[in-house]
């Protein structure tokens, strides 16, 4: 069975079909992805040989290559028809009996437009003839975005594990290394510390290169006087931290010090704003006005925080123009960050749960502007 167990699953597969209904959709069609293994606790690679889970009225099935056959029945959470297909005899039959079976024919349809292929929703339209294949994005935000418990509970380890790496790492930090070699050094203290993957690739920024907000960690040596930075998150089962901290390498510029601070004022007064009934964009307001009334608003130049889950971006986005009012059991990044181009950068990001009352800050690791090296 999968990590989700029968109970989550089948109270999970519930809340869709009742969403479907509501929706006044007939059918889901899902491909590998953050969904299905939301539904099954089960991971399935998404590759050249298609994958397919359907959810119609009360019955489940899912395509899968006859190399999957195995997983895939010896880890269900909840009963679905295996409908398998070989390489020699490729994939068609599978659809056109699977979705003869399910009747879908003239149905709508629900996926995730956003991640839905052609060729899988090319091979639906051509068995289902007449069906309606509609982006049902939101729909399935809205099964996703409130966190349970046990979701709750392995972000916290992948919280914990990131927080004890970063401070191993911490340790052995050198000017003269790179930031890929230091990246390797926190990558290996994940690994030994029990994560499971990588939420994203690792990033360490050093100097000019921490004014990058997607930069990628390099060759770039790390000197005295550089800011330094990591954005980096474990996994466990496929539950993610992601956390960024900045730090000073030796004594850095008066200037890199104070927008240190003034982002560090901003986090603050981020997560103070979060709490039940407040919005989205009153959050990344309460983040942005401590950089602007600092004079350095232009520098700030992306959303202060996304939605966090077995997508590493996903609702609610932390942005100005987002009215979606934040509940109890969201969570999200506060991660405020000013970047002067060709100087260096700076960026504090904390993962927060919206509460009952309030606000929890489930990462701990210090804020203070710490030196290292």
């Amino acid at each position: 069975m999968g990590i989700v167990s029968s109970l989550d699953a089948r109270a999970r597969l519930e809340r869709l079909t009742a969403s479907l209904k509501a929706w006044g959709y007939d059918a889901a069609a899902l491909i590998p992805g953050a969904t299905v293994f939301y539904l099954t606790g089960v991971t399935y690679h998404l590759g050249k040989r298609p994958q397919v889970l359907f959810l119609a009225g009360n019955e489940a099935a899912m395509i899968v290559p006859s190399l999957e056959v195995e997983h895939a029945g010896a880890n269900q959470s909840f009963p679905f028809k295996l409908y398998s297909y070989t390489d020699a005899e490729g994939y068609l039959g599978a659809f056109e009996k699977v979705c003869s079976d399910l009747n879908l024919a003239g149905k709508k349809i629900a996926v995730e437009g956003i991640k839905m292929r052609v060729l899988e929703g090319q091979l639906i339209e051509k068995y289902a003839p007449g069906c309606s294949i509609i982006s049902a994005d939101q729909m399935f935000t809205d099964l996703r975005i409130l966190k349970q418990e046990s979701e709750l509970a392995l972000m916290r380890q992948a919280i914990q594990i990131s927080q004890g790496a970063l401070e191993e790492t911490l340790a052995e930090v050198r000017p003269g290394m790179t930031e890929r070699q230091v990246a390797a050094i926190l990558q290996g203290a994940m690994t030994n510390r029990g994560a499971h993957g990588n939420a994203f690739d690792i990033t360490v920024l050093a100097g000019a290169d921490s004014a990058l907000p997607h930069g990628t960690s390099g060759d770039t040596v790390i000197k005295p006087g550089d800011l330094l930075l990591f954005d980096y998150g474990a996994t466990v089962n496929q539950y993610p931290a992601d956390i960024t901290r900045t730090f000073a390498v030796g004594k850095v510029d008066p200037e890199m010090e104070k927008i240190y601070n003034v982002v560090k004022a901003a986090n603050e007064a981020g997560i103070k704003a979060a709490r039940p009934g407040v919005t989205a964009q009153d959050v990344d307001r309460a983040t942005r006005k401590v950089i602007v009334d600092a004079g350095y608003g232009e520098y700030f130049t992306h959303r202060t925080g996304h939605g966090l889950g077995l997508d590493i971006h996903e609702a609610p986005n932390i942005v100005d123009g987002n009215a979606v009012v934040l509940e109890p059991g969201m969570v999200f990044t506060v991660e405020p960050g000013i970047y002067l181009p060709g100087r260096g950068g700076v960026r504090i990001e904390d993962n927060v749960l919206i509460t009952e009352t309030g606000v929890e800050v489930l990462t701990s690791f210090p804020k203070t502007l710490r030196t290292i090296g």
